[in-house]
């Protein structure tokens, strides 16, 4: 993997293929191995940039909250490392919420957004609080039953149902995360901003996708964010929940690529 030093973490990140760069950005607690069975829809024409998001995979998490304008910084370091003026950015779950700071920070980099699984609000208050209790909790009883407890919230009905394998898959992406990486990326998610007047602002290509099966965030988030962003598409993933991409690799790496495709002035 390569690596940069993002004020005080250092992060890794894989580069696969050659040409206009796509960068894919993970959700939690996952890291960039859940883009890889997507990736071979891509590297015929693109250089595709997968980093694992402080906290996450080899990704140190730093000292104190891993807050959104932390990843959106790493995400600026990466993409400066790689030499990439412009690129098309894709995040599911907390990488759409480093999407939308990375927009307020840094647009003119930015030439086509892809926000899967994801949602623009900020956390209800009781939201909020039970993200600061997880983080508790894990740090005072570690992340094995934490974890458990989140699949049949990450993972689709029929994922579960039919694929051990990609339940197994991403339980081990999981344990990468640390009681303490666990925690700070909580409490960074807990200080999101709202991103729903963002939305508006949005000039650039984008696609909304979601699993009809998520049950964190799901259509009713996507048609949000859909609604307000001009010109946007939007795509509903079938026998997919909150990790659509890892549970329809082939169906997501389609669309992706049809998406990607249509893209203009991407270097």
């Amino acid at each position: 993997m390569r690596q940069v030093r993002s004020g005080d973490a250092d992060i890794f990140y894989e580069v696969f293929g050659s040409g206009p760069p796509v960068v894919l950005l993970h959700p939690f607690p996952a890291n960039h191995e859940f883009w890889l069975p997507v990736v071979g829809a891509l590297t015929s024409r693109y250089r595709i940039v997968l980093p694992d998001l402080r906290g996450h995979g080899d990704s140190q998490v730093g000292e104190g909250p891993a807050t959104m304008a932390k990843h959106a910084a790493d995400l600026a370091r990466v993409l400066d490392q790689e030499e990439i003026r412009r690129a098309v950015l894709a995040g599911v779950s907390i990488g759409g919420y480093v999407l939308f700071e990375f927009w307020r920070t840094s647009a003119e980099r930015v030439a086509g957004l892809v926000f899967c699984d994801t949602k623009a609000q900020a956390d209800t208050a009781e939201g909020r609080a039970s993200r600061l209790e997880a983080a508790t909790q894990v740090l005072e009883r570690g992340t094995d039953s934490y974890f458990e407890s989140l699949l049949p919230k990450l993972l689709g009905e029929s994922t579960r149902e039919t694929r051990p394998d990609l339940v197994e898959g991403a339980l081990r992406m999981m344990q990468k995360m640390s009681p303490e990486d666990v925690a700070m990326v909580q409490r960074g998610m807990a200080e999101r901003r709202d991103s729903v007047e963002v939305l508006g602002t949005i000039r650039v290509p984008a696609l909304v996708l979601t699993g009809v099966e998520d049950l964190l965030t799901g259509v009713g988030d996507a048609q949000l964010i859909q609604q307000r962003i001009a010109g946007s598409q939007m795509k509903v993933v079938a026998k997919a929940g909150h990790y659509s991409p890892w549970e329809q690799p082939q169906e997501v790496g389609k669309i992706l690529r049809q998406f990607v495709d249509g893209v203009s002035n991407l270097e």
